[in-house]
């Protein structure tokens, strides 16, 4: 595999996989040996920039995301993966492998409480709902949350922009 970076829009890859092509059964020791060469592009970071948020900015905004969330009634994965990824204008991405570790995480904590059910559908869901220390939490998030946004906020409107 080979590794080249063209156009100035990222790095891409290349590889080659050897084949023996038989052109029929009934000619032996006619085969033929090639390459398939493939190549795909390997986006870069920047390519993506505009479109989503950093992963360090989404992990830190997982748990107070999930706390609000269901501060307005239980809910399960994928509405919580969905909701978010509406409300971010789809900058916010959040995968199952994500937000199910953290899901656990959070119960363990004793903020949320977990429930088996049947949706309408008839499939098996676990639905999550925000427990008395889940609110305590939300409100020590938001407090942060705040205070971080007053802050841009302040630089922003005054001094940088």
């Amino acid at each position: 595999m080979g590794l080249t970076r063209e156009r100035g829009t990222g790095v891409y890859a290349h590889f080659s996989i050897p084949v023996i092509l038989r052109p029929h059964s009934s000619l032996p020791g006619k085969e033929l040996s090639r390459s398939i060469i493939f190549s795909f592009a390997i986006h870069n970071k920047a390519m993506y920039s505009n479109a989503m948020l950093e992963k360090e900015l989404v992990a830190a905004s997982t748990e107070p995301l999930i706390l609000t969330l269901l501060s307005g009634g239980e809910s399960y994965g994928y509405a919580l993966i969905q909701e978010v990824k509406r409300l971010s204008g789809e900058k916010i991405e959040w995968t199952d492998g994500m937000l199910y570790p953290v899901l656990h995480r959070m119960e363990r904590e004793g903020w949320i409480a977990s429930r088996w059910g049947t949706s309408e559908t008839g499939r098996k869901r676990k639905y999550y709902s925000l427990k008395p220390d889940g609110k305590r939490a939300l409100k020590a998030q938001r407090d942060q949350w705040v205070a971080v946004s007053g802050v841009f906020k302040q630089l922003w409107k005054e001094h940088y922009v």
